[in-house]
């Protein structure tokens, strides 16, 4: 007797195919979603930082909690878009409400999760920024002026000879991450403050984020952007500390 073809088809056969299904749907979600990969990294940073100030049990919980909530959203997001595009090619109004709906408990996230990350995190660098801009002002500025100098230089330099984008816009590298991780590194050389560095590089990250996240550079230009800006600033600073 022949089975009839219908849910029974789709049920998974064990745990562990169960598993391996839901693996499959995250691993979807992170190869095709641009915001879904964005989300991680910055989600990689806040847990990196979380481990640099030293946050208690249950700071790191709310903070923990509030990645989920933000993940969980965007995931159960794309599913939704997948199914009505399944159903449909055409604009139709009650689609359009799904997916704005959905996007909105995105939005409900992220704003939880921005709240949660002010009254966990704010206390904890109020009292280094005064720190870090005494640093700022006392650091020996040419340093930084000659690195910054000679990113821009190699970064129109790289630009005008692969022939991608124009000198101050798109194109390989970027020039944004570029000058902004040679900002962060000179700050960290400078401040040599573990607290200091990780406010510097999430800034510089927010950047790159940015940058791809509007489209204007990809992945690969952007982080050979960042070696850039960190390369060139650090040699600066070292040679400045040899020979100066």
């Amino acid at each position: 007797m022949r089975k009839k073809a219908g849910a029974g088809t789709m049920k998974n056969k064990n745990l562990v195919e169960s598993f391996n299904r839901a693996i499959d749907g995250l691993v979807f979600c992170f190869r095709t979603q641009r915001n879904i990969r964005i989300h991680f990294l910055a989600a990689l940073l806040v847990l990196g930082l979380s481990l640099g100030l030293h946050l208690s049990k249950t700071e790191f919980l709310f903070v923990l909690l509030a990645i989920v909530f933000v993940l969980v959203t965007e995931i159960i997001n794309t599913a939704i878009e997948a199914a009505i595009d399944l159903f449909t090619d055409r604009y139709h109004a009650l689609a359009a409400i799904a997916k704005d709906v959905a996007a909105g408990a995105v939005l409900v996230a992220a704003i939880n999760a921005l709240v949660t990350a002010y009254f966990v995190f704010f206390p904890k660098l109020n009292p280094v920024l005064p720190k870090v801009i005494e640093s700022i002002i006392n650091s020996p500025a040419h340093l930084t002026l000659i690195a910054l100098g000679l990113v821009v230089f190699f970064v129109v330099l790289f630009k005008v000879s692969t022939g991608t984008g124009r000198p101050l816009s798109g194109g390989m590298p970027s020039g944004h991450a570029a000058v902004a991780f040679a900002l962060s590194t000179a700050i960290i050389m400078i401040s040599k403050d573990g607290l200091v560095a990780s406010m510097a590089l999430l800034l510089s990250l927010m950047v790159v984020q940015s940058r791809v996240e509007g489209g204007i550079h990809n992945v690969t230009e952007v982080i050979i952007g960042s070696f850039l800006g960190i390369l060139v600033t650090f040699l600066i600073f070292q040679l400045y500390q040899n020979w100066g």
